[in-house]
């Protein structure tokens, strides 16, 4: 860590475009979940689409819309605890509501038959199998931590506005993927069992953790902002990631349907009564 702050690459207020295209991005994204479950609604009324899901959806795009304009997108780049806050918003608190949004169980309501069956066809290919597997979801979220703040490339992200973009395109993936795998309500090609689901989640809880403390210490952390920030910016990460993923918990036993057993209990009775 250093006392002294990087000219980063881009200004707050240097185009009225840097705010447009997140703003045109996110109404049409919020427009076309309203769209597609207004679809879904029309096409099966007596099933209709859960109310929740809708409102789930859009709070996930009122949260990643609070992160990406201002007043924090200005504030994330002039100091290191707005980053942190931005990073909980898009990396997690994001991710977790627009996953308990089913926007695949969406999809598949109001595709054609045909689509519908491609479209699960491509879930459960051996490529989409790979990366749903819990230990690359938590190698891509929580393993890219450490990656980004304890190499350069944190201070490279800061000063080139693509790659800043980039870096927050990554966190919002891989904290949806990290969601879905643990506790999405849509299909997934194989999910693992709830008690592999809750270690994997502990393993997360645990590394987030390190690796805010770390930070805090400033334990081989390569990060150009003020000390007060950076240990500031790990306390966000530990506090507010705790949070984070409390609710990913609580949505895992929210989501959890235990497997039928009836089957298994049925069979003897049937081969009792055939003499009968």
């Amino acid at each position: 860590m250093h006392h002294d702050m990087p000219a980063h690459g881009h200004d707050a207020g240097s185009s009225v475009l840097a705010w447009l295209l997140p703003t045109l991005a996110l109404l049409a994204a919020a427009g076309t979940y309203l769209f597609l479950a207004h679809r879904a609604h029309h096409r099966n009324p007596a099933l209709g689409w859960s109310r929740w899901r809708t409102a789930g959806f859009l709070s996930g795009v009122l949260l990643l819309g609070t992160a990406l304009l201002p007043p924090v997108a200005p504030f994330a780049h002039e100091d290191f605890r707005g980053h942190m806050a931005q990073h909980m918003l898009i990396g997690m608190y994001a991710p977790l509501a627009f996953v308990l949004a089913a926007p695949v169980t969406l999809l598949l309501r109001t595709l054609p038959a045909a689509r519908g069956r491609q479209l699960t066809a491509v879930l459960h290919s051996p490529p989409v199998r790979v990366i749903a597997h819990p230990a690359v979801a938590l190698a891509l979220s929580t393993g890219g931590l450490a990656v980004l703040y304890f190499t350069p490339l944190y201070n490279a992200t800061m000063n080139t506005p693509a790659a800043h973009w980039l870096l927050h395109a990554h966190f919002l993936l891989s904290g949806c993927l990290f969601a879905y795998v643990i506790a999405g309500p849509d299909p997934a090609p194989s999910r693992p069992t709830v008690r592999a689901r809750l270690v994997y989640l502990g393993v997360a809880i645990a590394a987030h953790a390190v690796i805010a403390q770390m930070m805090y210490g400033g334990f081989w952390v390569d990060v150009h902002e003020p000390i007060p920030q950076v240990q500031a910016g790990a306390e966000i990460m530990y506090y507010g990631g705790d949070i984070a993923e409390l609710l990913l918990a609580a949505a895992l036993v929210a989501t959890w349907r235990p497997e039928p057993r009836r089957a298994a209990t049925r069979e003897p009775a049937r081969e009792v009564r055939a003499p009968a």
